[in-house]
């Protein structure tokens, strides 16, 4: 089975993922106790039948609920979102992921990349130095960053970059590329300038710290214990024996091999950043794909978390999709068992 074939292979098994989970958030939302027209009405309202029905008729609840799932599946696959009822009431729901969900993919990329950068090589530096004080301190400072919660980390984040003008006699917000504030929104309409890239990745660098730090942790951890592994294995041995340079052997044997089990954590760890977001997000007052979500569901805008929900499905699904491939390039008998 060629590379091709297996990527091909795993995309249509990720067709049934994503209507399953797309029917659960319909039949939960539409279906569920909540009734979505009720939080439609203000107060006044929901004892007025005119008002519930014309609620009812504004989401489609007045046809039949074969119908009704019917559109409401076309409507997403089709990407034709419609309109929210509540929060940003009147928008166009497409203009308003389009507009969100790019902050939160910046944010999350740069998440993982701190995470990675960081987590892995310490792991991997800890295991090949097992059992000295390299180890033990860079251990020691992966159970301590994958302990600290974090809304105290993002707390204690805040207060450090807001004293840096004492500390150092430059604020945070002068050092390197200008911004205008600690927290806040990056602007992704310059991203494409020097400046623009520069100020959109300091803006979000802090927020990126506090949502990778878990992930950090973990990756360090795994990183070490997988070091460890790969180097009691007879391969290496063998590749010792046959006088194998010692930075071949850690390059082209030890590391390749520890990074296969990281892969699922690595990707695991992304899907947590999807939920780790809405607090982050909300916490460093970004507006992003997070913090949408929390205000629809702070409103009430059923028909809105529904959306977006669906749109945190295609993100996972295709964090799959890249775990896979991912599979396939570090390890390339990957797939290739029907060959």
């Amino acid at each position: 089975m060629s590379r091709l074939t297996y990527v091909l292979k795993r995309l249509l098994l990720a067709v049934p993922v994503v209507w399953l989970g797309t029917t659960m958030t319909w039949f939960i939302i539409f279906m569920g106790p909540i009734d979505p027209a009720t939080r439609l009405l203000s107060q006044g309202q929901t004892r007025n039948p005119a008002a519930y029905r014309a609620a009812q008729e504004q989401l489609g609840l007045n046809q039949p609920p074969l119908q009704h799932y019917l559109d409401y599946m076309v409507d997403l696959i089709t990407f034709d979102l419609g309109q929210t009822f509540l929060l940003y009431q009147g928008s166009s729901v497409n203009a308003l992921i389009l507009d969100f969900l790019p902050r939160t993919l910046w944010l999350g990329f740069w998440s993982v990349l701190i995470a990675v950068l960081i987590g892995v090589p310490l792991g991997f530096y800890a295991g090949m130095r097992s059992n000295t004080a390299a180890d033990y301190l860079a251990s020691f400072g992966g159970i301590v960053w994958r302990a600290m919660p974090n809304f105290w980390l993002a707390i204690m984040l805040l207060a450090f970059l807001g004293s840096l003008q004492g500390m150092i006699g430059v604020s945070w917000q002068e050092l390197i590329v200008p911004i205008d504030a600690i927290s806040g929104s990056p602007d992704m309409s310059r991203i494409g300038t020097v400046d623009g890239f520069l100020a959109a990745t300091k803006k979000v660098l802090p927020a990126a710290l506090v949502l990778g730090s878990a992930s950090m942790g973990n990756e360090m951890r795994i990183g070490r214990t997988a070091v460890l592994e790969v180097r009691n294995e007879d391969f290496v041995d063998m590749a010792k024996a046959k006088g194998v340079s010692d930075r071949a052997l850690v390059w082209k044997h030890v590391l390749r091999n520890a990074l296969v089990p990281l892969v699922p954590i690595i990707t695991s760890e992304a899907f947590l950043l999807i939920g780790g977001s809405v607090l982050v997000e909300t916490v460093f007052g970004i507006n992003g794909i997070g913090w949408l979500f929390f205000r629809a569901a702070i409103q009430g805008d059923l028909p809105l978390v529904g959306t977006l929900m669906y749109v945190f499905i295609l993100i996972i699904v295709g964090i799959n999709l890249v775990q896979d491939l991912l599979y396939t390039i570090i390890d390339p008998r990957v797939g290739l068992e029907g060959a």
